[in-house]
């Protein structure tokens, strides 16, 4: 079963995910970081018992460790995607659509964000996005196409 293609929005759309998730798995570890900075300070504060549980710190650091390597890996991830729309969006004909998607989906601005960047008003904006949506499906659609022709 074929995958379905992307819309314009939700190919854009990919890079913020992965941030997101990237962000998450980011404070999952200062959130261990913490709790591991706690059971040092326990350890060392408290009178020590006759079988300190050390396996408990090395389960923290190793889920550490875990989730800093799938950070890793998601923010390779990330790279990956972000060339990806970047490409498309430089197929995009009008220079200041592609602007719009840059600040929009490659570095995350909110649309008050971009339409003082851009120096149009928001309504102005909402707009143009509409123009560049229609633009980046036609390049999926070709893109998929072409795609099909060569397998």
């Amino acid at each position: 079963m074929k995958p379905k293609p992307l819309s314009a929005k939700e190919f854009l759309k990919q890079a913020r995910h992965i941030d997101q998730r990237i962000n998450s798995k980011l404070e999952q570890v200062q959130s261990l970081r913490e709790l591991a900075t706690k059971a040092t300070a326990t350890l060392s504060d408290m009178p020590r018992s006759a079988t300190p549980n050390i396996h408990r710190m090395e389960d923290v650091i190793c889920k550490m460790m875990e989730l800093e390597s799938e950070i890793n890996a998601d923010i390779d991830e990330l790279i990956n995607t972000k060339h990806e729309v970047m490409a498309v969006i430089k197929m995009v004909e009008r220079p200041e659509y592609q602007s719009l998607l840059e600040l929009k989906y490659l570095c995350m601005k909110t649309w008050e964000e971009v339409a003082a960047e851009l120096g149009y008003v928001y309504r102005q904006i909402t707009r143009m996005h509409g123009h560049a949506l229609e633009q980046v499906d036609a390049i999926l659609r070709r893109c998929n196409t072409d795609d099909n022709r060569t397998r």
